[in-house]
């Protein structure tokens, strides 16, 4: 297939640019993976779709404020996105700037801290911190959430909280994993009451997720790299799950990567390490049954991962008939089950 086959035209009104005042508040598009069917509901209506035999697996990536401003020893001014911690003081991140920064140039950030850049890396800097706290201290002095660029407005004190799922735990994503956010902790705990297990993988979501495919012949794309990791007990979880004819029920197309990352050899395994993996369609599925996701942009590797677990002309269709019923789209958009 080719890049522009996954090309839909999307009113510029239907991306979200803020969270609904409530977590679990946004609308629901069921689709029947075997009949192609779509339904309308709420996202509430999710829990009465699972089973108490089945699995949920999430992903505990927790976003960092990833943003950082300041200014050239020139004086002009730079924009930094953490791509990557690299250690406590040395990071890999895209810089914006009207002239980049050289190899051994100062950048001075807002609080007075400075960062030497050290190399480049194709798109990347390595950056070293001359501070003395942390990285992930400095961040959470002076960071900012880093919304994905198709939010035309700054980060606020709100997307503090709403840029981050309830179970977000190992701090390294510079993006959400956006299906998670709509689980308020009420409907954590309806889960709970219903007996359905839950397990957790860790991606952290780059910024490579926002960037386009820039070639039209999909064979041709290098995938972003992203750090995984599969625990050894999600693995028992999962196993538990087959053995009693349950469904795994991945939350996110993050959750998806990392299982079928750590499925590569044709069963789950337990492991850590970067993935490249680029799922589209033909790629035969080894971890997953059903699958909780946002919509995503027109073109993107998402929406053929989506596509190659759903069928292209199916969610093709459903994305055409979200669009007519004016469904949210992308982060703090609306959600898809398919199942």
């Amino acid at each position: 297939m080719k890049k522009s086959d996954f090309y839909y035209h999307l009113p510029e009104s239907l991306i979200a640019q803020k969270p609904l005042p409530q977590r679990s508040a946004s609308r629901l598009l069921h689709l029947d993976k075997q009949s192609g069917a779509v339904t309308d509901g709420q996202f509430t209506d999710f829990i009465d779709m699972l089973q108490p035999n089945d699995l949920l697996v999430l992903n505990d990536t927790k976003v960092i404020p990833a943003r950082l401003f300041g200014h050239k020893a020139s004086g002009g001014k730079i924009e930094i996105l953490i791509e990557r911690i690299e250690n406590d003081r040395q990071a890999l991140a895209h810089i914006k700037a009207s002239k980049s920064p050289k190899p051994g140039g100062l950048l001075n950030l807002d609080n007075g801290a400075v960062c030497r850049v050290m190399e480049r890396e194709h798109d990347l800097f390595r950056l070293a911190f001359e501070t003395e706290s942390t990285l992930l201290e400095l961040l959470a002095e002076i960071g900012h959430m880093p919304l994905p660029p198709y939010i035309a407005r700054a980060d606020d004190s709100d997307d503090l909280d709403r840029y981050q799922t309830l179970f977000a735990k190992q701090a390294g994503a510079v993006a959400a994993p956006t299906a998670g956010l709509h689980f308020d902790q009420a409907t954590l705990d309806k889960i709970e009451r219903k007996g359905i297990a839950k397990a957790f993988v860790t991606l952290h979501v780059g910024s490579g997720t926002f960037q386009p495919v820039r070639v039209e012949d999909l064979s041709q794309h290098v995938m972003h790299k992203e750090y995984f990791q599969v625990p050894q007990q999600t693995v028992a979880a999962v196993r538990q799950t087959r053995e009693r004819g349950g469904r795994v029920v991945a939350i996110g197309t993050t959750a998806v990567r990392a299982l079928e990352s750590a499925s590569t050899g044709g069963e789950l395994q337990a492991g850590f390490g970067d993935t490249e993996l680029f799922i589209t369609p033909g790629y035969t599925f080894k971890s997953v049954d059903a699958m909780l996701t946002n919509f995503h942009l027109p073109e993107s590797t998402l929406l053929m991962l989506i596509s190659a677990f759903a069928g292209y002309d199916a969610v093709m269709e459903a994305y055409r008939h979200a669009i007519a019923q004016r469904y949210r789209f992308f982060s703090y958009g609306d959600a898809m089950v398919i199942i």
